[in-house]
């Protein structure tokens, strides 16, 4: 047994104050007169006997009361597993309000749950400890050390939030809020459902915190989420087909069937089928999507799954540009082949120039660039196309059969392209098609039929250079290239090693080829256009900055809010910082003036909660270290009592005030019944 308090116990002197009084109680005998003396021996000894021990044992009760009042201030205890710490304290209590904390326990949500126990927690604390109460939120409010009254306040305002934080990170806020504290003894408190992949005790190693774990466990961890969609092709096009590729996992270990998917677009809702997924496993599913306008599209997948249901939906956008712009940069006359190519389809525009009246500020309305038979390339073309594929643009350079190579070699290298070497006049035919790649994938049915691939009769050779990543679209039968892509940034530059006038080279007779390729050339990307962000994560979006001013501002607004996000811009990009302003899953539209819609972007909670695996006890005793305790009586009706012992030890000032009572009722009892 030890004291809390073991300065009172000099109070115990005070027991001379009883043993002085008895000693020294001289009482005044009165005379009394008798007429007889012969039996006043006998009866003297026999009454100061009884007189002897009942005084006795009232100087006993009194100094036991006394003693027992001198111990109950003191605040005797018998301490537990852990070292019990005087004075005030500093507690921190998180409650985990994560979507996985929706799941059901026995009778209710785990969040009610874990309210509930917050609550015995700070219960189990004096009126002068101070406390801190933090969720997944990360709220101002929730970094301060609070009254025991507060925090009781602020533990029933706790509702369920699409944020999510690792354990590490929670602790970390936990210790810093409790080092402003004054006090001491700071103490950290974790209610959560311990998903594995947020339990990361590994990274916070701090033994100076004391912390302990009260896990909580759902009685059902089924659950079947829609993890991510995205198109098939780069860009979407109207009146085509556009192929959106679906994944959805069941994150249980048990089979699932009959997992009904529907995609609403257009204001309409189209059943996609039912899905059957083996336990812990994903599935992928297609579905095709018609466009019939241009313009910014909202949908929105959706499937049928209880009890966890934030991740049953997935929104996202996609945009149809009003048309794809190709400008063709000609050193002499036009290419006849190129306008009837793109001129056979409204959807295209095509714009010729000449190489020497070129309007470079227009050059970001375009989606590709061709170059058709420059003698050279000046340090303004070759830095403005150079910017042009950093930033997103697609270059086709068909070269000239007299060429300056020095300049073209310049303009190469610096979008690290390989380098035309020789000019070889021999007659030579491409044999080699890469219909893996996008530009000739899905574009022929029969990938083994005999295609009229292109001839040419004279070609440049191209270097080897092992740093620049070249991938070949079609080659010569001696393995050599007759047009390569390399990537640049968010771009892409398309070299062909052979002239397209005639004279050297027949690609324009060939349809099957030539027409395809320049389509997707056009519509193919380097940068995947997201249509979907996750909240929480994503909090960085790139928008297209069209308009010039210094104090345009531009703003994001949802069903239910409006807000101004940070803003930098970059060259025609403006970036656009959400700092977690977002915390609803659904569209939301950026605007400058109100009405006139930029672009839409659509928000879904993060599924990092999906992953239904937990920690139980027992796992968490083997991750238990020197900081960490597992507090593992929680189905019992209060951690009031249990929280009070591990912090103050067995408790028996309360005893001790009880032994004063009895011992000074069995004063008065003897006092008042036994009379000499």
């Amino acid at each position: 047994m030890q004291f809390l308090y073991p300065t009172f116990l000099f109070a115990l002197f005070a027991l001379a104050i009883p043993i002085i009084i008895h000693l020294f109680f001289f009482r005044r005998f009165k005379k009394v007169y008798f007429t007889n003396v012969r039996f006043l021996k006998e009866v003297k000894e026999e009454t100061s006997a009884r007189q002897r021990l009942r005084n006795l044992l009232v100087l006993l009760m009194r100094l036991l009361a006394v003693a027992a009042l001198v111990f109950a201030f003191a605040q005797p205890f018998i301490p537990q597993d852990s070292e019990v710490k005087k004075g005030a304290k500093s507690v921190s209590v998180f409650i985990d309000n994560s979507f996985s904390m929706s799941a059901l326990s026995q009778d209710v949500p785990l969040v009610e749950k874990a309210k509930q126990r917050a609550r015995e927690i700070v219960n189990a604390y004096q009126v002068e400890d101070r406390f801190q109460v933090l969720t997944n939120d990360f709220e101002g409010r929730h970094q301060l050390l609070v009254s025991k009254e507060d925090a009781l306040t602020l533990i029933d305002e706790v509702s369920i939030s699409p944020s999510v934080k690792e354990i590490s990170k929670v602790l970390t806020r936990q210790q810093q809020a409790l080092n402003s504290g004054a006090s001491d003894n700071k103490t950290a408190y974790v209610i959560s459902d311990f998903q594995k992949n947020i339990s990361d005790f590994e990274n916070f190693q701090d033994t100076t915190l004391e912390v302990n774990l009260v896990s909580l466990q759902p009685i059902q961890e089924r659950n079947i989420s829609i993890d991510s969609c995205w198109f098939d092709a780069p860009v979407q096009m109207i009146n085509q087909t556009n192929t959106l590729i679906i994944s959805v996992k069941n994150h249980s270990d048990q089979d699932v069937e009959n997992i009904r998917l529907s995609l609403r677009h257009e204001g309409q809702v189209k059943p996609v089928g039912t899905l059957s997924i083996p336990a812990l496993s994903s599935v992928t599913d297609t579905v095709n999507i018609t466009i019939l306008r241009t313009g910014w599209h909202e949908a929105e997948l959706n499937i049928t799954d209880y009890p966890v249901q934030f991740d049953d939906k997935y929104y996202f956008t996609f945009n149809v540009a009003e048309e794809i712009k190709i400008l063709v940069i000609n050193e002499l006359a036009e290419n006849k082949y190129l306008d009837a190519t793109f001129k056979g389809v409204d959807y295209f525009t095509i714009v010729n120039q000449s190489s020497g009246n070129l309007d470079y500020s227009a050059f970001s309305d375009y989606h590709l660039i061709v170059t058709n038979g420059l003698n050279a390339f000046s340090t303004g073309l070759s830095s403005e196309l150079k910017q042009f594929a950093e930033n997103g643009g697609n270059v086709l350079v068909f070269p000239s059969a007299s060429l300056n190579k020095s300049s073209y070699n310049s303009f190469l290298s610096s979008l690290r392209a390989n380098e035309l070497q020789a000019f070889d006049n021999r007659e030579r035919k491409v044999s080699v098609m890469n219909t893996e790649e996008f530009v000739f994938n899905d574009v022929f049915e029969n990938k083994s039929a005999n295609l009229k691939l292109p001839v040419s009769q004279a070609n440049y050779s191209l270097s080897k250079f092992s740093s620049r990543v070249e991938e070949p679209l079609l080659s010569y039968r001696d393995g050599s290239t007759y047009l390569a892509k390399y990537k640049n940034k968010q771009g892409h530059l398309y070299l062909c090693t052979s002239p397209l006038d005639e004279e050297y080279n027949n690609l324009v007779r060939s349809g099957e080829i030539f027409i395809p390729m320049l389509y997707k050339m056009a519509i193919s990307t380097a940068k995947e256009k997201q249509i979907a962000y996750t909240i929480g994560r994503d909090e960085l979006i790139e928008a297209d900055n069209s308009i010039s001013g210094a104090d345009l501002v531009y703003k994001i607004k949802g069903a239910e809010e409006e807000f101004i996000p940070e803003q930098a811009v970059i060259g025609p990009n403006v970036l656009l910082g959400i700092n977690g302003q977002i915390t609803q899953a659904g569209f939301y539209d950026l605007f400058l003036k109100e009405g006139e819609v930029l672009s839409k972007y659509a928000f879904n909670y993060d599924r990092k909660e999906s992953e239904m695996a937990h920690l139980n006890n027992d796992d968490l005793r083997n991750l238990a270290g020197d900081y960490l305790n597992v507090i593992e009586n929680t189905a019992v009706a209060s951690l009031t009592p249990i929280i009070g012992e591990r912090s103050h030890g067995i408790v028996l000032w309360r005893w001790c005030l009880i032994l004063a009572l009895i011992f000074l009722g069995l004063e008065t009892l003897l006092l008042r019944v036994w009379r000499v």
